[in-house]
């Protein structure tokens, strides 16, 4: 008998946003996330990026967004943006049995 395969964990989340971001050329309404790669979290640490610490999303979110947000977009971001960002930024580092516990728990448990 065949073991199932692991699905693969996205490598991107779109997040939409509940306040646009205002910009000149078009407000953007949605940011993708890139899982970020070893490089991209130079000087930073995932324990503080897993609690949700503003500085260093502020950090490292030019890094991996689509399109590209700068630092002073990323500080005007209300609060719900912010922390569904952090959210998906979170779930990159997640193992599938955390997930799964989590998924679990909430009771959308898919098994």
């Amino acid at each position: 008998m065949a073991e199932a395969a692991t699905p693969k964990p996205p490598q991107t989340i779109t997040v939409t946003l509940a306040e646009p971001i205002k910009r000149t050329g078009g407000d953007i309404a949605e940011v993708t996330l890139r899982k970020p790669k070893a490089g991209e979290l130079r000087h930073l640490k995932v324990e503080d990026l897993f609690a949700t610490d503003v500085n260093a999303l502020i950090v490292l979110l030019p890094r991996i967004t689509n399109p590209p947000l700068i630092v002073s977009e990323i500080e005007q971001l209300e609060t719900e943006d912010l922390l569904e960002i952090a959210g998906a930024v979170k779930g990159f580092f997640m193992p599938a049995a955390m997930k799964e516990a989590i998924a679990k728990a909430l009771g959308n448990d898919q098994t």
